[in-house]
């Protein structure tokens, strides 16, 4: 009698459990992600907003009169644009980008824009995982993302090869939203693992701004290049959230909806210990800027405040039940949400009509950059008490250099350029170099 007394008890709690868990996932907003990390500098996140606007002007049929002209005169100079392809030119190995040389910032930047919905290639290049369940550089990627920064290297690389040694005071930044996102995160991965491709271009000269980011990378690669690699993500973005493998969303577009929220239900009823274990689950790629303008409970949007830091747990594994959620994915939002992030920050450091002195800001970039590599080698430490395949603790010697940055396990050795190229090929069945 008292065990058939029992089962409405039992009954009754596993209810309370799963209502509990329901409330919780509701109220979950997007600025808790990022509660405990730091704010960003204006010096640190000064590139994001212009090179928005360099993905923005991809778009633009004309660049001599575009469309949606940016206000304050911040544009891009047609004279400046090395090279700009196309659909047509790329043949759907790779998103459309253009190269361009930023002469006032010093800068030669590789913008890539984002998915276009009525291009079958670019879903091609999504739904294409094969070489996930394969190791590369000491963890794994997306295959289609690896394929089309693959073929933008080798097609490219001469062009930023000249480039590089005409200007050797210039940086190498390599841009993308979305879609573009990942393939420049993993094109900032090759050309550091493959510095001769581009004349022996050192580390510090290459960084990667990602816009709204794909996840694309396994998490000990996700910290080991988290000193180039730099994730811009908006409020309740639902990608960088996005747990659920990307051919699996875009095998599935027309329930795209029930996918997500059957996936993202058990994926959240996984422990988390068993999730960081899993060597084949991608993740946003290295540091993360977390642009908050909305709070709960709120009306409107708040001047907006940008968050950043190296997570291992909490790496934005939760989707946001917010109307915002694809809103906040637009590349026009972010731009503008991250400039009026600058202005504020620029007022707050120096004063409304005061500029940084160039020594005092020379000083203070040095400080911020000790003070990330301290905070990857942080990260790097935490993923290896917490198991993290293919993760490595960084050297007690030396510093944080490239040396020992990408994750050394077993596997993980140098691939030439040449290797990597023919492995591609024989899993594409085609040639990369056109």
């Amino acid at each position: 009698m008292s065990i058939i007394c029992g089962f409405p008890l039992l009954e009754c709690v596993y209810c309370l459990g799963c209502a509990r868990w329901v409330w919780k996932r509701s109220l979950h907003t997007g600025n808790r992600d990022s509660e405990t990390w730091g704010t960003a500098s204006a010096v640190e996140f000064e590139p994001v907003p212009r090179l928005c606007r360099l993905i923005m002007a991809i778009y633009e049929e004309d660049l001599e009169n575009p469309c949606h002209p940016p206000p304050g005169g911040y544009g891009v100079n047609p004279k400046w644009v090395l090279r700009r392809r196309t659909y047509e030119e790329t043949r759907g190995r790779a998103p459309p980008y253009l190269i361009y040389l930023d002469h006032r910032n010093s800068d030669i930047v590789v913008a890539i824009r984002g998915l276009n919905l009525g291009k079958e290639s670019d879903y091609a290049i999504l739904v294409d995982n094969r070489l996930g369940k394969k190791q590369i550089y000491g963890g794994y990627v997306h295959n289609g993302l690896l394929k089309a920064s693959a073929w933008i290297l080798d097609v490219e690389g001469e062009m930023l090869k000249e480039s590089l040694a005409e200007y050797p005071d210039y940086t190498l930044t390599f841009a993308g939203h979305s879609l573009g996102s990942g393939v420049a995160a993993l094109l900032t991965m090759l050309v550091v693992q493959n510095g001769e491709r581009l004349g022996d271009v050192e580390r510090k000269r290459v960084r990667c701004f990602a816009m709204a980011p794909a996840r694309c990378m396994s998490l000990s690669l996700a910290l080991a290049y988290a000193d180039v690699i730099f994730s811009v993500v908006l409020q309740d973005d639902f990608l960088p959230r996005t747990a659920t493998p990307l051919e699996d969303i875009f095998k599935s577009i027309v329930c795209l909806p029930c996918v997500l929220c059957l996936k993202c239900l058990r994926d959240t009823c996984v422990p988390e210990e068993i999730k960081y274990k899993d060597p084949r689950r991608l993740y946003a790629p290295g540091r993360i800027y977390h642009i908050i303008e909305r709070k709960p409970f709120r009306w409107g949007r708040l001047p907006p405040v940008v968050r950043t830091g190296v997570p291992v747990e909490g790496r934005f594994e939760h989707i946001v039940p917010s109307c915002n959620a694809t809103s906040d994915h637009a590349i026009v939002w972010i731009e503008r949400q991250s400039q009026k992030a600058l202005d504020l920050m620029l007022e707050e450091e120096s004063g409304a009509a005061m500029e940084i002195p160039p020594a005092q800001r020379i000083e203070r970039q040095e400080t911020i950059v000790r003070d990330h590599k301290d905070e990857q080698r942080a990260a790097l430490r935490r993923a290896v008490t917490l198991d993290v395949p293919h993760a490595v603790s960084p050297s007690a010697y030396g510093t944080f250099d490239g040396a020992h940055a990408a994750a050394a396990a077993p596997g993980s050795e140098k691939m030439s350029w040449q290797e990597l190229i023919r492995r591609v090929r024989e899993i594409d069945g085609d040639s990369v170099h056109t």
